[in-house]
């Protein structure tokens, strides 16, 4: 069964896009989805992986039951091995669930621009990217700017959409495919010098 709506994707080591998204994206898009959605609303945004976990199999599971894929773009997201492979993975989904006969393929990836779309690749620009650079501010008292009341209004217009996306979801499968860059070798542990 689906566990989460939607299943925020970005490039963890950028640390102006992480407290962009904990400070701003996930409250505000979280706070607007449940709002207007009868159904309680659940976003996966990996700072809610548990100390000691695994997290590449806490990202697999909540990337397998999430309805509906975010990627936060910048440039670097599209050099990142997790979020290619989170982007295939629901792209693969599309594609299992398209219908041959239907004009538009289901659409499970809505992405947003952080920073410089001009630098992602072609295949990125062949979707409808949704433009959010003028509020990319990842500090906390952006909230008491003016300009917040417009970002405001833009998430109430994404979680319009997002809600159509949701609703047009495929029936969950437990085959849905989930792509994951090959772990890396854990490093040599060095000896000390006595």
């Amino acid at each position: 069964m689906y566990e989460y709506d939607v299943f925020i994707s970005y490039r963890r080591t950028a640390s102006d896009i992480s407290a962009w998204i904990r400070h701003h994206f996930h409250p505000r898009l979280s706070e607007v989805l449940d709002n207007n959605r009868y159904e309680d609303v659940k976003i996966f945004f990996d700072d809610q992986v548990r100390v000691g976990s695994s997290w590449p199999a806490e990202l697999r599971s909540a990337l397998q039951s999430s309805r509906v894929l975010v990627p936060v773009c910048s440039p670097k997201y599209f050099r990142d091995e997790w979020c290619l492979a989170e982007w295939a993975s629901m792209a693969e989904r599309e594609a299992l669930t398209a219908v041959p006969s239907a004009e538009h393929r289901r659409q499970l990836i809505y992405p947003v621009v952080f920073c410089d779309s001009r630098n992602f690749p072609e295949w990125a620009h062949q979707r409808r990217l949704r433009d959010l650079q003028q509020w990319n501010h990842p500090f906390e008292h952006f909230q008491t700017a003016p300009a917040y009341l417009d970002f405001n209004q833009e998430i109430k217009r994404i979680a319009d959409e997002l809600e159509e996306l949701i609703e047009g979801a495929p029936d969950w499968r437990d085959d849905w495919p989930v792509r994951t860059p090959a772990p890396e070798p854990p490093k040599r542990a060095r000896m000390p010098r006595f």
